[in-house]
Order: structure tokens, then C-alpha cells, then sequence
């Protein structure tokens, strides 16, 4: 089966992004660009391929560093605690982009993540994630792909990532040659807040 769906334009191919919403929604996994590195991912709501990705990570589901990822502010704030003022204007002032914010997560998060105390979150400015995210049901879970070479840290050909991957996923959008830098990561869950890893995102204190 051919598993490689390659968007040529900021326009995404509506029926490309049909299929990967429908392989998602039944508990597919898929490989996907992002305004940084490509990431593997599955929705949030897949318990045993959430527990897939966390074996990728070498660690249990509940301790994986995992990243959601959503397609808007409101829809991530069912997610985390109530921001504050602070949190609020520097979350809209970073996202859509290259950052994943580290918060502090709702009391109430939905299976498998109940006993989550902070979830990593990203909103994505990449087009095909922008279209495709609003024909989910449930925000997008993933992990970045790292490379085996440790070297290259981030595989950026599509066509290696698809043969490396292959047998572990359902379907791979690409939008040809990726990032190797990933998103920058920032604690938001004390203060002050404390850049984890400086990415593709310029520091913005």
C-alpha cells in the first residue's frame, strides 16, 4: 500500500487530508510536517497507540514527553488550568508558531492522561496542520522524529522517514524536505519562565 501523500502547495488536497482525518479517528497513526521537524502522532483519545508512541520514547505513557497539538487557543485552553493574564498574552502572542509551551494541565483531562500534571501544547502555522486539525475530533498527540543517526538529530527526507517508519504507521503527509530544528520549549508552569530548549522560536523575554 502506498502510505506517501505529498501536498505541493499551501493549498492542502482536500482528500488527502479526508483520508488522514479518517485513518485518525480509527485509531490510525501518521507522520506529519510542522512548522518545525516532522512529528508521528496519533489522536488523543487512542489509548494503545498513545501507549505506542510512549514506547518510541523508551517510557510510560503517563511520564513520555508528549505534545498536543490544537488547532486554536480555545480549544487548548480545555486542556490546561486557567491562564492568567501573563500566561494568556504570551501564549497569543507565541502561537500559532514555533514553540511548545509546557502548562499546567486541567484537573479534569481525559483518559489516558488523568494523571498528568503538565502536558507540552502546540499550535502549528503550518498549512496542511491547519487544515487538517479542524476535521479532528480530538487534538493531535506526537512526538518529533528523531533521526538514528544521532548526528543528524532530525530526519528531514521524506522518503527516508517513510521507509524507517513504514511498518509502524498508517499513512505519511509530507510536504517535502523538513526542518532539522526543532520547536523551542518553554515552562510556563513557574515563574519566571524558564526556556527548556532553544529551537527554531527566538527567545521572547
Amino acid at each position: 500500500m502506498d502510505k506517501l501523500r505529498t501536498f505541493y502547495s499551501k493549498t492542502p488536497n482536500s482528500k488527502y487530508l479526508q483520508e488522514a482525518a479518517n485513518l485518525l479517528h480509527e485509531g490510525g497513526m501518521i507522520i506529519f510536517p510542522t512548522d518545525t521537524v516532522y512529528a508521528l502522532g496519533c489522536l488523543s483519545t487512542q489509548g494503545e497507540r498513545l501507549r505506542d508512541l510512549a514506547k518510541i520514547k523508551g517510557m510510560k505513557l503517563e511520564q513520555a514527553p508528549l505534545s498536543f497539538i490544537f488547532d486554536d487557543i480555545r480549544s487548548l485552553s480545555h486542556f490546561v488550568v486557567p491562564m492568567n493574564s501573563q500566561i494568556f498574552k504570551l501564549v497569543k502572542r507565541l502561537l500559532p508558531g514555533p514553540y511548545t509551551l509546557i502548562m499546567q494541565a486541567a484537573h479534569k483531562l481525559p483518559k489516558p492522561f488523568q494523571k498528568r500534571r503538565t502536558i507540552g501544547v502546540r499550535i502549528s502555522n503550518h498549512p496542511v496542520l491547519k487544515a487538517l486539525l479542524p476535521l479532528l475530533n480530538a487534538p493531535l498527540v506526537c512526538t518529533s522524529i528523531h533521526d538514528p543517526d544521532e548526528i543528524l538529530d532530525y530526519t528531514t527526507d521524506p522518503e527516508t522517514l517513510l521507509e524507517l517508519w513504514d511498518k509502524s504507521i498508517d499513512l505519511m503527509l509530507s510536504d517535502g524536505y523538513g526542518s532539522n530544528i526543532p520547536s523551542t520549549v518553554i515552562d510556563l508552569t513557574e515563574t519566571p519562565f524558564k526556556i527548556l530548549r532553544q529551537g527554531a522560536g527566538e527567545n521572547p523575554f
